[in-house]
């Protein structure tokens, strides 16, 4: 994986990804097919995963019940299918994230001269970066996130979901571990797994708190003060 680099991952995630229920055969087909996936997400999402029914989800994507019953056989191959489908798309996503800014990171570290002030400079920049993206997820994929935090949930009960948590773990921490090899990292795995372990908890806790500005500074306080000690060891 890590010869391939992030955005690698992320493409050769997205092009991996196997749906369990009917293929369709037309195209328009396919689209109602992908209408009753966006549906059952937007229910996961509004009511939970105990919340999506083969009726319910009819009712949301506005498709006959034998719609449903049809491209997908039991509850278990729609709810695989919807995740499926959230990894796809976010792996596509992923990929084109990493691709831009492992290009502003080098910038960054090429900048630099090596001293002790421009590490701590260099971290300040980075933890405002990683804050910025963290930021960015909840205010404009709050409803990914709130997606991903129930299939998660459902993942500890179900091994096909549960396949799926890890292959979308592995974008995140793919990056991360990417991020800090061009910062010349001893241990870019390791400090790729706490940094990813930090941004999830702060995902989570961002989707709880209403308090934007107390959050965004807990936020900035948390990640500046991992990057310099990460930055201080380099």
């Amino acid at each position: 994986m890590t010869q391939r680099g992030a955005a690698g991952v992320a493409t050769a995630v997205a092009e991996s990804v196997q749906y369990q229920g009917r293929k369709a055969s037309r195209q328009g087909s396919e689209q109602r097919r992908q209408e009753i996936l966006d549906a059952a997400m937007r229910i996961v999402v509004r009511d939970g995963v105990r919340g999506v029914r083969h009726r319910a989800v009819a009712t949301e994507a506005g498709v006959p019940l034998s719609a449903t019953t049809y491209y997908f056989k039991d509850i278990d191959d729609l709810l695989t299918d919807t995740f499926a489908q959230y990894v796809e798309r976010s792996a596509a996503y992923m990929a084109k994230l990493w691709e831009n800014t492992e290009g502003v990171l080098r910038e960054m570290v090429a900048y630099g001269d090596g001293s002790a002030a421009s590490r701590s400079q260099l971290a300040d920049d980075i933890a405002h970066m990683a804050t910025d993206y963290i930021l960015r997820q909840l205010h404009n994929r709050r409803e990914y996130l709130m997606a991903e935090q129930a299939f998660r949930q459902e993942a500890l009960l179900n091994p096909r979901l549960a396949v799926l948590v890890r292959s979308h773990q592995q974008i995140l921490l793919q990056g991360t571990c990417q991020f800090f090899q061009v910062l010349g990292s001893k241990e870019p795995q390791q400090d790729g797994k706490v940094l990813t372990a930090i941004i999830g908890r702060m995902e989570y806790q961002g989707l709880l708190n209403d308090d934007e500005a107390q959050a965004e500074q807990d936020m900035l306080g948390i990640v500046s003060r991992y990057m310099h000690l990460v930055l201080a060891s380099v």
